[in-house]
């Protein structure tokens, strides 16, 4: 029962806020979706501890029967066991704080209803992806997000960038759900049940074997997997299909924290764990996963170092840790997959509300480059991302403790090097590397935020709020381009608030996910004895990998803790005690500077390959083929051709009686002949 009440809940709100927000109010609205979602999470943690202590087993809950057809036999099934029980934890929590934080982020939004509607709409549609016993039922949960995302990025729809933005998701996710549709297909194909269980047990006695496609005959489980890994690159922005992540923060604030940070874009990490005995079966595929994985990772990384949006440096750095659950997932380490992504959704939602805090105070001012020295105005938030930084970067010290990112992140680096693989010591090296580039734009962001003198006299936004009128900013790429405000001119009639109380509730509970998550859990999740017990099949753990974890050299221990220093030591040196430096940086390099700025110019390139011909098309078969083609010889050509019959018509239609008669005399004529030339 109380899995049904986890799940059904917040479909229950979100109708009640949708469709009867206008009689209810705002503040009914706000309580019913609220409430909704944290009953369920109070739901969801006692059955993740009952996991988490061994109390419980995993079982199957029925709630209707689907689709039944010949073989295919779809059951609506809850599927609740130890992975599952993580995903609800992380999904509930997450959103019903992300609730919470909106009653005073979005206070002034004439649309609350809506959004709270929207946002348990979201909820729900992920509730039953992960709880979802077969791949059909994946795939609704699977699309209800791509819904869900789609109506919260484009919430704010009088503005375009917001409308494309939305648009852009949906596309982009279309493609990765056309792989993910086919790997669905071909497993069903191959299977005969699309029970994941089923799926699961049968996959071992798959290996090997093979089957047509395109016509060549490849491996059944190699195709299958990346078949259904395409759908993971859409959902979860891997690089080639990650354009859309950074444009989805047209949205509020907190949908940032809710899709991009928590919960969507991990539905591929968890889709490919949930699998992962499939991907077991294959090295080419899980090779493919690394690879990828390790190339989002650092590509990610290094378009976060120049962005100077807040909420864009925060994406990248989500599409980067996505880079290292899915590599980590690569070398057979679901376990550090998962840790990583349970830890990540306290780290990161923290993150991103705490950004939405700082743009709450400046007058919804993103760009950086126009913050500084917030530690002093706002320093509840200030307090509140710093926790969230040190959980990111990884601090702590080896035998005694440390944040969250210091457990999953150096997890996930000793797996790759523990592997013993080509593509687990390449993946390392990478993630070293992304995990150096992680610490610069993390402490980047701190420094540019709440260090340094106040440059907010040069923000628009601040200009309009205390004036009432804009000014253009400065273009300059120079990070450090504003520095020449003073701090009379930056505070002149405009001074940064703290957020409401309900803003700042969140970021507290979320701050101590942060702190304590890595510390309580790391066991569990990794551990070989603790992990087996704990998983109780789930996932594919592998034990040996984890009793190797701990045998890897200490020079392998400490390079995440060294990457990290190193990181803050340049962003340190670039921002805080010079920082004329960053603008020299861009001086002296400045293809390199925009070639990040302009993330690698992945947009650029696919509007000349895909978007352009796909507009040259459309046109075409618009002017030429619809209009000038089936218009012309069909409906226009037709109506065409019977005006010219009733014009020639209307001119025999004289009105004179003997004109008639002569017409029908010589139609009596040549019917007459007609019959005597027929009879002779």
């Amino acid at each position: 029962m109380a899995i049904k009440l986890i799940v059904f809940l917040p479909l229950l709100a979100a109708i009640i806020a949708g469709l009867g927000g206008r009689w209810i109010g705002n503040t009914a609205a706000k309580v019913v979706t609220t409430g909704a979602l944290f009953v369920a999470a109070f739901l969801s943690w006692p059955i993740f501890l009952q996991f988490l202590s061994g109390e419980t087993q995993g079982m199957v809950v029925t709630v209707a029967e689907w689709i039944k057809s010949d073989t295919l036999d779809v059951r609506w099934a809850l599927r609740v066991d130890t992975l599952t029980a993580v995903m609800l934890v992380v999904v509930t929590t997450v959103s019903s704080l992300v609730h919470l934080y909106s009653w005073g982020y979005m206070a002034e939004d004439p649309s609350q209803p809506r959004f709270f509607a929207y946002l348990s709409l979201f909820t729900f549609a992920m509730l039953m992806l992960v709880t979802a016993d077969n791949l059909v039922q994946m795939f609704f949960g699977w699309e209800g997000v791509g819904l869900a995302s789609y109506l919260l990025i484009g919430f704010w729809y009088h503005k375009p960038s917001a409308n494309a933005a939305a648009l852009k998701a949906f596309v982009v996710n279309r493609v990765g759900d056309f792989g993910f549709s086919l790997g669905i297909f071909g497993t069903f194909l191959v299977f005969g049940t699309v029970s994941i269980s089923e799926i699961l047990a049968a996959a071992p006695g798959m290996a090997g074997s093979t089957i047509g496609f395109a016509g060549m005959r490849v491996d059944t489980m190699t195709l299958l997997c990346l078949l259904l890994f395409v759908g993971a690159m859409g959902k979860s922005a891997q690089l080639g299909l990650h354009t859309w992540l950074p444009d989805a923060m047209e949205g509020p604030t907190p949908v940032s924290a809710l899709i991009h940070a928590a919960t969507m874009v991990t539905a591929g990490v968890f889709m490919v764990c949930r699998l992962s005995p499939m991907f077991e079966t294959s090295e080419t595929a899980l090779a493919v996963v690394t690879y990828v994985g390790a190339a989002t990772a650092i590509f990610a990384a290094t378009v976060g170092t120049a962005q100077n949006d807040i909420k864009r440096v925060i994406a990248y750095s989500t599409c980067s840790q996505l880079g290292y659950m899915f590599f980590a997932a690569g070398v057979g380490a679901y376990g550090a997959a998962m840790f990583h992504l349970f830890t990540h959704a306290f780290f990161k939602a923290l993150l991103f509300l705490g950004a939405g805090s700082v743009i709450h105070a400046m007058h919804h001012e993103q760009d950086m480059r126009y913050y500084g020295a917030l530690r002093k105005e706002i320093p509840i938030t200030f307090w509140m991302m710093m926790i969230g930084t040190l959980a990111i970067t990884g601090v702590g010290i080896m035998g005694i403790g440390g944040f969250a990112g210091f457990w999953s992140k150096d997890a996930i680096l000793e797996a790759t090097w523990a592997s013993g693989t080509v593509h687990g010591t390449i993946a390392f090296w990478i993630g070293a590397f992304a995990a150096l580039l992680t610490s610069f734009y993390s402490w980047r962001l701190i420094f540019l935020t709440f260090y340094g003198k106040p440059r907010w006299a040069a923000s628009e936004h601040i200009q309009h709020a205390v004036h009432g009128h804009h000014e253009a900013p400065d273009e300059e790429h120079g990070d450090s381009s504003h520095a020449k405000v003073t701090p009379t001119e930056g505070t002149a009639g405009y001074h940064p608030h703290e957020s409401p109380l309900s803003m700042l509730v969140p970021l507290g509970v979320l701050a101590l996910g942060a702190l304590l998550a890595g510390q309580l859990f790391h066991g569990a999740f990794l551990e070989a004895e603790e992990a087996v017990a704990f998983w109780q099949g789930s996932i594919a753990f592998d034990t040996h990998l984890a009793h190797a974890m701990h045998e890897v050299p200490l020079w392998v221990k400490l390079t995440a803790t060294i990457v990290m220093m190193i990181g803050l030591a340049i962003a340190w040196n670039n921002y805080i005690r010079r920082p004329s430096a960053a603008a020299g940086f861009v001086r002296t390099f400045p293809a390199i500077h925009a070639f990040v700025l302009n993330k690698w110019y992945f947009d650029e390139l696919y509007e000349r390959i895909f978007i352009r011909p796909s507009l040259w098309l459309g046109r075409l078969f618009w002017h030429r083929g619809d209009e000038k083609t089936i218009d012309r010889f069909g409906p226009h050509g037709a109506a065409f051709a019977v005006g010219i019959g009733n014009r020639a018509t209307a001119r025999l239609q004289s009105g004179y009686l003997y004109s008639y008669a002569l017409v029908m005399l010589l139609g009596l004529i040549g019917a007459a002949s007609w019959a005597i030339w027929w009879a002779r």
